[in-house]
């Protein structure tokens, strides 16, 4: 089984999308495109804009998912998977990837997604942290003792999970993480406590865009976030990309999903095209990687 996989937040980098631009003339219609629905000019942003130009949560996610959605397209002859998935954000690149939603379809999804989530992180301030070397069963019950709200968010690989809530709550957590043992626990440069409960107040705004968006059945099974497991249900699909604003990304769970599926190859699409792909080969060296 061949999986086409793409990143979100944290995979993007300054001058991403420049390379397709010139290259291919329906990267050019589709940032053109991409402008007139966002109200800006993002390819501006994405080639010469600095990192911190691209770190605000409604430029990020629309850059993200622009590089992986063109990426696809552009190169649509090597765009061959048995299955998809996508990494938080990047679930939703997947989904037009492989053609479950329209490309304007998805980046006015997406717009109205990083729009509530950059409103959510203004409402109630929080963080993230990444903690390593820990199981995610420890992690989990040292979230769960502390006093606030601190919760898993990404897991990640085994031995890597993002933890995510209040500030307090969080610092706490990353100190008794590294009191028991872990190898690295460390606070992350975000603007707020993605997949946390603190994200709840965009849910209605995110579910009221997903409910008017088209969603059909995608070509290929899709592995999602919230449940880790393939399907092609359209109503499904709506379900757990809701859910997946304030629920964990189960993005270990999945991998050792498709593994069980039969997974033998890895294409990394968009973002710096390593994230994902050092993921995969954390769990399993024998796996082909490759990037579009």
């Amino acid at each position: 089984m061949k999986a086409f996989v793409f990143p979100g937040q944290a995979s993007q980098f300054p001058g991403m999308g420049k390379e397709l631009y010139d290259q291919f003339a329906v990267a050019r219609e589709m940032f053109e495109i991409a402008n007139e629905i966002l109200g800006f000019d993002i390819s501006k942003i994405m080639f010469e804009g600095s990192e911190e130009d691209l770190k605000r949560t409604d430029v990020t996610q629309p850059a993200v998912f622009l590089h992986s959605v063109i990426a696809a397209t552009a190169r649509h002859e090597s765009f061959l998977p048995d299955a998809v998935a996508g990494h938080s954000l990047g679930e939703f690149s997947a989904l037009v990837a492989a053609g479950a939603m329209t490309f304007e379809g998805g980046l006015r999804l997406v717009k109205a997604r990083s729009h509530a989530m950059q409103k959510a992180c203004e409402v109630v301030p929080g963080t993230m942290a990444a903690v390593i070397g820990l199981e995610d069963k420890l992690v989990e019950e040292i979230c769960s003792a502390i006093q606030g709200v601190v919760v898993p968010a990404n897991y990640n690989c085994p031995g890597q999970l993002v933890i995510s809530g209040e500030i307090k709550a969080v610092e706490e957590a990353v100190s008794v993480c590294k009191e028991k043992g872990a190898r690295m626990a460390v606070m992350l440069p975000v603007g707020g406590a993605f997949h946390s409960p603190l994200m709840s107040s965009a849910e209605a705004e995110l579910t009221s865009a997903i409910d008017i968006t088209t969603i059909t059945s995608p070509r290929c099974p899709i592995f999602q976030n919230f449940s880790a497991l393939p399907t092609q249900d359209p109503d499904r699909i709506k379900e757990n990309l809701t859910r997946q604003l304030t629920g964990p990304v189960l993005w270990t769970q999945s991998m050792l999903n498709m593994l069980d599926s039969g997974l033998s190859e890895v294409v990394e699409v968009g973002g710096n095209g390593k994230t994902l792909s050092a993921f995969f080969k954390r769990i399993d060296k024998r796996l082909s990687v490759s990037t579009l």
